[in-house]
């Protein structure tokens, strides 16, 4: 890593007063994955309103991405892409009937899986987690048995684990007796309590759990969790691990639980902002991102540290002002248009990053790639993930080329360059459009028309052919497992 860092130097690449030399040129990693947080939610990323002075920052210095993508557009299946670096398909973590999984769930990563942060172990790193985790509830399925030496957090959503109301197998035996009325009156209760929450209405625990010599350590450190606390409390366990690990290389995971609804923030965010709840919710957010960086400043660690701040998915547009803004992008959260998939992402890393705008096409499955190759290792086989690393240090073309946009395990577009196709349209939680097969695929030049308003396929059947044929590559390449998120209706079924 020391070499290349010289070469780019030479070649005045980027900037060689501080290349690294700690950790035997091992950076440190930081991902600081949101949730929710739409495209347009950012200062940098041009929300008029909501302050966000660290992040726009971390842009200015480093990267900012106009075309870096998630997997999948919900959350079980995004983080476990973002882990493995592999699509959802390929692992299994996905569902076709059920989207994510829910509280009292017996499945979790597959064992076979080889996460980031069980790679980076084997590279010497310490691993650090701090925040929502829903790849798994079950102790067996905890971070802590997937490659993380720590972990302070929420198992799922924080509006999971609803307490006086039905759980999620009741809904699921409503909605099998066809008793839709009830089960639409029971979601439209909860919607309420959404936009007034106190910390009462969900029983979701916070916990704490520790790989020890002797065992693993996991306690409940409190529930129902105080989700006005949570930001700052994951921010302050991240900045002492940081702390503790200083004297060698360290993964530090932090997903945030917000701004997910019920949107909580603490006393000292509350009516902050010019943008409302929502607003206050995303500027602790910015105030954490500062916390974390000031702290690598302060331990003389920032020009050997490697920031990503991203998100799982585009807003959940449903939830109305205590929902985000995909900006110009088309939908949000839920479906495969540009808003639920393509999301704000910056990379920061001092001396070593090239800052500039990036309208290169990125996924969060490259973060796993790119992670592993900067600590020196080589990716396991069958990684959909590619190394971004001479994009984000000379700002080459980006090595991805193509992104496929699956939506419950169903491809319903692609895009190749600035052209995107869809497949299968539709809407997201109750709002439009309905699902539409297109007999003739809609094209779209991305780079012209981001809110994919105008159809151009009748203009390009070139391009549609050869996007069409791109995808009958993607699909021969892919071996696909079956969808784990669906034995839970499986194991209903049985009983």
């Amino acid at each position: 890593m020391r070499t290349l860092m010289i070469v780019i130097c030479i070649l005045g690449l980027a900037a060689c007063a501080n290349v690294p030399d700690r950790h035997n040129d091992k950076p440190n990693i930081i991902i600081l994955f949101a949730d929710d947080l739409g495209y347009g939610d950012l200062g940098s990323y041009g929300h008029p309103y909501i302050r966000t002075p660290n992040l726009d920052d971390l842009a200015s210095e480093g990267q900012r991405w106009t075309d870096f993508y998630v997997a999948a557009p919900v959350c079980s299946p995004s983080r476990g892409a973002l882990l493995t670096g592999k699509l959802p398909n390929r692992t299994g973590l996905y569902g076709r009937q059920i989207n994510v999984l829910f509280p009292n769930d017996t499945t979790g990563i597959p064992e076979k899986e080889l996460t980031l942060a069980e790679a980076l172990k084997q590279q010497g790193y310490a691993t650090g987690m701090f925040g929502k985790w829903h790849l798994g509830d079950a102790l067996d399925t905890y971070p802590t048995r997937h490659g993380f030496d720590y972990w302070f957090g929420l198992p799922y959503s924080n509006d999971m684990d609803w307490a006086g109301v039905a759980n999620f197998d009741e809904l699921m035996a409503l909605m099998a007796q066809g008793k839709m009325e009830e089960l639409q009156q029971e979601i439209a209760d909860r919607q309420k309590k959404y936009f007034a929450p106190e910390i009462e209405y969900w029983h979701v625990p916070l916990i704490r759990s520790e790989v020890r010599e002797s065992g693993y350590d996991d306690q409940i450190v409190e529930r129902p969790a105080d989700q006005r606390t949570l930001t700052r409390r994951y921010t302050e366990e991240a900045i002492e691990f940081i702390e503790s690990n200083r004297d060698q290389p360290f993964l530090v995971y932090l997903p945030y639980s917000m701004p997910h609804t019920p949107l909580f923030r603490s006393n000292a965010f509350v009516n902050r902002s010019l943008a409302g709840r929502y607003g206050d919710v995303i500027e602790e957010i910015d105030w954490s991102v500062g916390a974390v960086v000031d702290k690598l400043k302060a331990l003389n660690l920032d020009d050997n540290t490697l920031i990503v701040f991203t998100s799982d998915n585009g807003p959940w547009l449903t939830m109305y002002q205590h929902g985000g803004s995909a900006g110009l992008l088309n939908h949000g959260k839920g479906t495969t248009f540009e808003g639920g998939m393509r999301v704000p992402a910056v990379f920061w890393w001092p001396g070593s990053i090239a800052p500039g705008d990036i309208s290169e096409i990125g996924s969060t499955m490259d973060i796993y790639a790119t992670a592993l190759a900067l600590a020196g290792a080589p990716p396991p086989p069958g990684v959909d993930g590619m190394d971004l690393r001479e994009t984000l240090t000379g700002q080459a073309p980006s090595p991805r080329k193509t992104v496929a946009y699956y939506r419950g395990g169903e491809l319903r577009a692609f895009r190749k360059g600035d052209y995107k196709l869809h497949l299968i349209t539709e809407g997201a939680y109750r709002q439009p459009p309905e699902r539409t097969v297109h007999e003739q695929p809609v094209l779209h030049h991305l780079a012209s028309d981001p809110a994919e308003k105008f159809d151009v396929s009748s203009s390009h059947p070139d391009i549609v052919a050869d996007i069409l044929a791109e995808i009958e590559r993607h699909k021969a390449g892919l071996v696909e497992q079956p969808p784990l998120f669906d034995q839970r209706l499986e194991r209903a079924a049985s009983r």
